[in-house]
């Protein structure tokens, strides 16, 4: 009998896309589940308040919980890490596999891989975030080799309206950031439902496009055992 593989997804609280979208890029991989914790992440700001969101110990109450499940792998399903710095998932993968005894990833750490393997010296951005939150994205990206080609970001701070963003205004987000010619465009946010439009979207305008939601689901099934080339029809980031 084939081996069951679980992925545990640690998940937003007033996230409503990661979760159809991750069983929709799996739907082709009979062995293969998907299993989801929340924490609570309701807005996306630099304030005290929203930070705190994001103290480790509230998250590995959720991994905590995601391992009575046995799952194969915990990732954090989110992109926090990009304005509060790449360490922080570092050491909250530390962490968990600590706790858990599972093998931890992010899906930032899982998008910083991917962009070193194409090769990547130029970032173009589409994100929902407001334009502080930008800011703090783009500058760390900068100190860490890339630089900034092509900003959209469409200034909210409610976690849960990131969903509401139209696959249009996602459309043409991602098409004027590709005007200005960058190497390679991250969709940063998990709640953003840019995963089902990248294939076309990467065969239009000729430039890899990597989503946040997609490098989770890719660095997963690798650490699990399974290969992602497996997973068809959702861009070229699935080929690396």
């Amino acid at each position: 009998m084939t081996k069951r593989i679980r992925l545990g997804m640690l998940t937003p609280s007033s996230n409503t896309v990661l979760e159809p979208v991750t069983q929709a890029m799996i739907a082709g991989l009979p062995e293969v589940s998907a299993h989801f914790g929340r924490f609570k992440v309701t807005e996306i700001a630099l304030s005290r308040s929203a930070l705190a969101q994001f103290d480790d110990s509230a998250i590995l109450v959720a991994a905590e919980l995601l391992a009575h499940a046995k799952v194969d792998v915990i990732t954090w399903n989110g992109t926090s890490a990009t304005w509060l710095g790449f360490e922080t998932d570092e050491r909250l993968c530390e962490r968990i596999t600590a706790a858990t005894g599972i093998p931890a990833t992010t899906s930032i750490l899982a998008m910083n891989e991917a962009l070193a393997k194409l090769g990547a010296k130029s970032l173009g951005y589409v994100t929902p975030y407001t334009d502080d939150v930008q800011a703090k994205i783009v500058a760390q990206y900068e100190r860490h080799g890339l630089a900034c080609r092509g900003d959209a970001h469409a200034g909210i701070r409610d976690n849960f309206a990131f969903a509401e963003v139209t696959e249009d205004a996602l459309r043409a987000m991602t098409r004027a950031v590709a005007a200005e010619g960058p190497d390679a465009i991250a969709v940063v946010c998990t709640n953003l439902r840019a995963g089902p439009l990248v294939a076309a979207l990467e065969a239009e305008l000729g430039i890899p496009i990597i989503d946040s939601i997609a490098t989770a689901v890719w660095k997963s099934l690798a650490i699990a055992g399974v290969d992602p080339t497996r997973v068809q029809g959702w861009g070229r980031l699935f080929s690396l």
